[in-house]
């Protein structure tokens, strides 16, 4: 399985935890479209990246793989 590169890893779950503490994935209508548009992109380019199927799984997976890395 390809790996995504930690860097890459490092701003998909950056930018996901942004914009949830912007609107979050829990206000559901109150959420602006743009925001929600620009959410579901970067928890389906987390979901890509990591080779799983919902956020959760991807953040955690995401996390996991950046433990193991050093920071750059």
């Amino acid at each position: 399985m390809l790996l995504a590169h930690p860097a890459v890893l490092r701003e998909l779950v950056t930018r996901y935890e942004s914009l949830c503490s912007a609107g979050g994935p829990d206000r559901g209508p109150a959420v602006a479209p743009d925001l929600k548009r620009r959410l579901d992109d970067v928890a389906y380019t987390l979901c890509v990246a990591t080779g799983t199927r919902q956020v959760e799984q991807a953040l955690a997976a995401a996390r996991a793989r950046l433990a193991t890395v050093p920071a750059t």
